[in-house]
């Protein structure tokens, strides 16, 4: 079952979750940004070897830490590795105080009526209790909205329910996040009809249960306060969807109620080459910035 200590860390929300999260697919670009070109490595194996070396960097750097960044969220092949001797889940909350979410979905299906679905989950129960045994709070799936049609937003917010029913079934908390592509020209239309799907839902939810969205920056500002006040949120969170950090931190604190989910925009500046000191200098920045655009609101 979710822990109670960590279920109120989220619903305070003073501060943000990291989203270290890149899977198979996004990871020799997370690298490269991060200084480490595909030459140095050979194969899947030494490739997540490095990005976890990567990550715990990260994680042991003394900002990151609970006060600022109260979650992360974590790749399946980052949750079955250890830091410093613990399992990683386990090292994020006993020793840095930050609550560890999974992301559970295997990817996007080809663009159907304007949204990229998830593809189906094998074994999806059994890596919910594989996850909750390992210390992991909740868990995060993404889909993709690419224009403002109705049907598709519609399906694409049934099927993350769906799943997030069934995560709420193993005790953990979904992450929900059918994330607007930013750059569409239909995005303000996208979000009155996302908005609108995502209420249905929440009526729908049996009495009792919460979960956590994690959605694009609005255009309008505020856009999604109904989804914030919601008895049945958690906590929303917000994706930098390819915004950069100035930019996602400038639209964030616009958003009463709303903290950072920040992936790419976490890591910006940060290199395999930097000595200790200044990664540590770099990441620091970057994590009062983002800290102080989530807790504007």
């Amino acid at each position: 079952m979710t822990n109670a200590a960590q279920t109120e860390q989220m619903k305070k929300g003073n501060g943000f979750i990291a989203a270290l999260d890149q899977s198979g697919g996004s990871t020799p670009k997370a690298l490269r940004l991060y200084g480490v070109t595909e030459s140095e490595y050979s194969g899947e194996e030494e490739m997540f070897d490095l990005i976890h070396k990567m990550r715990s960097r990260i994680i042991k750097s003394p900002a990151f830490t609970g006060d600022k960044v109260i979650g992360a969220i974590l790749f399946e092949q980052t949750m079955d590795r250890e830091i410093d001797g613990k399992p990683t889940a386990t090292f994020l909350w006993e020793e840095r105080h930050v609550v560890p979410f999974l992301k559970i979905d295997k990817g996007l299906e080809a663009e159907k009526n304007g949204v990229q679905l998830m593809k189906p989950i094998p074994g999806v129960d059994a890596l919910l209790d594989r996850a909750a045994k390992a210390g992991i709070f909740g868990t995060k799936e993404r889909s993709v909205i690419n224009a403002a049609n109705r049907e598709g937003i519609y399906d694409a917010v049934a099927q993350q329910f769906e799943l997030g029913k069934t995560v709420l079934a193993h005790g953990l908390m979904p992450i929900i996040e059918p994330e607007v592509t930013i750059s569409i020209a239909d995005k303000v239309e996208a979000e009155a009809i996302l908005r609108e799907a995502i209420l249905e839902q929440l009526e729908q939810l049996e009495d009792g249960k919460q979960v956590m969205l994690k959605l694009t920056l609005p255009t309008v500002p505020n856009f999604y306060k109904p989804l914030v006040d919601h008895p049945k949120v958690l906590k929303v969170v917000a994706l930098s969807g390819g915004y950069s950090r100035d930019e996602a931190n400038e639209i964030l604190s616009q958003n009463t109620g709303i903290i950072a989910s920040f992936s790419r925009a976490l890591t910006e500046g940060l290199s395999a080459q930097q000595s200790d000191d200044e990664f540590n200098d770099a990441l620091r920045e970057a994590i009062i910035s983002i800290h102080k655009a989530s807790v504007a609101g």
